[in-house]
């Protein structure tokens, strides 16, 4: 299964959340689901040397509960729009 991910490095929480219905600063506080494939990743670390990337590969894990040698990030290695396949 593939899901599109929004990474949000540097964030004061980590938090996963289905994604926001539109990108918008008055709804900012309303998260609202999309569809089952899209979601946005907040995580502490920093988007240095792959930290963030694997953060995010570890909270995607936990959420689905999987091992994290299952979550692979297929694209967007350096943005913040990525691509996981989940293997299950």
């Amino acid at each position: 299964m593939k899901i599109f991910v929004k990474a949000k490095p540097l964030a004061k929480e980590e938090k996963i959340v289905l994604q926001q219905v539109q990108d918008n600063p008055e709804q900012s506080r309303r998260i609202e689901k999309v569809d089952e494939i899209h979601f946005i990743v907040w995580v502490k670390e920093p988007p240095v040397k792959g930290k963030a990337n694997e953060a995010i590969r570890k909270k995607l894990g936990e959420y689905f509960q999987i091992p994290v040698s299952q979550v692979i990030l297929q694209s967007g290695f350096v943005s913040k729009h990525k691509v996981f396949k989940i293997r299950r």
